[in-house]
């Protein structure tokens, strides 16, 4: 059965692909689900953990330890919103002067695992993982 063998590849190469992001950040004192949500912050600015949630498909109670964490690190802040149920989480200065180096860490963990894979085939993988992606959404 071709989806089966498909579904399974796909979450080996998932689980692979976190435990190098994994192995690379422990010494900055992260793990990829911390790295995800500085990314997004990063890109798209404040946000509420629900639009959070949303965009990075995760249940609350993982998100909600993932922020704590975050802030007890000092990496982001959460502000009340409009309504005082909602709260904004941020990056805080302290993760921006981080930022780069994080980030100059994932590009080579990525460089990394994808320099045995030809470039036109990087393009069609990524043109085909958007594609999904949206027919999902």
């Amino acid at each position: 059965m071709l989806s089966h063998e498909l579904f399974h590849t796909l979450h080996q190469l998932s689980r692979h692909l976190t435990n190098k992001l994994n192995e690379a950040l422990k010494p900055l004192g992260l793990y990829s689900a911390q790295w995800a949500v500085i990314f997004v912050l990063k890109k798209s600015g404040s946000l509420t953990q629900k639009e959070l949630c949303d965009y990075l498909f995760v249940e609350a109670p993982p998100m909600t330890r993932t922020i704590q964490r975050l802030v007890k690190q000092g990496y982001v802040r959460q502000v009340p919103g409009k309504d005082k149920r909602e709260k904004h989480v941020q990056l805080t200065e302290e993760a921006l002067k981080q930022y780069p180096e994080w980030e100059s860490v994932v590009n080579e963990v990525n460089q990394g695992l994808l320099k045995e894979f030809p470039a036109a085939s990087q393009e069609d993988l990524s043109k085909l993982q958007k594609s999904w992606l949206q027919q999902l959404l």
